[in-house]
C-alpha cells in the first residue's frame, strides 16, 4: 500500500533512500568508534577503585542499570552547554574541540556501561525487543553500506595504504640497523 502511494522516482522515495543512507553512515561511524573507545575505557577501568564500581554496576537490577546508563548524558549536558557558550563567544575551535572530546568521552563511558548493564537491561521486555529490532536494522544497513562501491573502494585503499606503510617501516628499519 505504501509503495502504491510512493511509486519509484518520487521525491518522497528519494528522500527516504537518502535518509536511510545518512542513518547508515552515522551507524557506521558509531560502530567504528564504539569498540575502540570501549576498549580504551576498559583499560582505564582496570584501576582498583573502578573495578569495584564495575562489579557493583553489573549487579544492579534492570531499571537501576537503565538509570546508570543514562547518567553520562546528564553529566555531559553542562559540558556541551559550555562548548556552545565558547562558540558564541567566538572561540569556535575551542568549543568544537570541547564538543568532540565530550562526544569521545561520552561514547567511551556509555559503551563501557552498556557492556556492564546489558544483561540486566535485556531482562526488560521492552528493552530486549527494541534492542533486537535495532540490531537487526543496524545489521541490514551495515550490509547495504558494506556492499556499496564506496565501501569496497575504501577497503582497497585502506589495504594498499597499510601495505605502503609496512614497506616504509621495513625500509626504515633496515636503514637504522646498519
Amino acid at each position: 500500500m505504501l509503495y502504491a502511494m510512493n511509486p519509484p522516482g518520487t521525491p518522497l522515495r528519494w528522500l527516504r533512500h537518502l535518509l536511510g543512507w545518512l542513518i547508515a553512515l552515522i551507524i557506521l561511524f558509531e560502530e567504528w568508534g564504539w569498540e575502540p573507545l570501549q576498549r580504551a575505557f576498559a583499560w582505564v577501568a582496570r584501576l582498583p577503585v573502578l573495578r569495584q564500581l564495575e562489579r557493583w554496576i553489573a549487579t544492579l537490577p534492570p531499571y537501576a542499570a537503565l538509570a546508570i546508563l543514562l547518567l553520562p548524558s546528564l553529566f555531559l549536558l553542562p559540558i556541551k552547554i559550555l562548548a556552545l557558550w565558547l562558540v558564541a563567544k567566538g572561540l569556535v575551535l575551542t568549543g568544537g574541540l570541547v564538543i568532540v572530546m565530550a562526544k569521545l568521552l561520552g561514547t567511551a563511558v556509555v559503551a563501557h556501561l552498556f557492556s556492564l548493564t546489558k544483561p540486566a537491561l535485556l531482562q526488560l521486555t521492552w528493552f530486549a525487543q527494541l534492542f533486537h529490532r535495532w540490531t537487526a536494522w543496524k545489521a541490514h544497513w551495515l550490509g547495504v553500506v558494506r556492499a556499496s562501491w564506496a565501501w569496497r573502494a575504501a577497503r582497497v585503499w585502506k589495504r594498499r595504504w597499510r601495505e605502503t606503510v609496512w614497506r616504509w617501516r621495513r625500509a626504515w628499519a633496515c636503514f637504522f640497523k646498519q
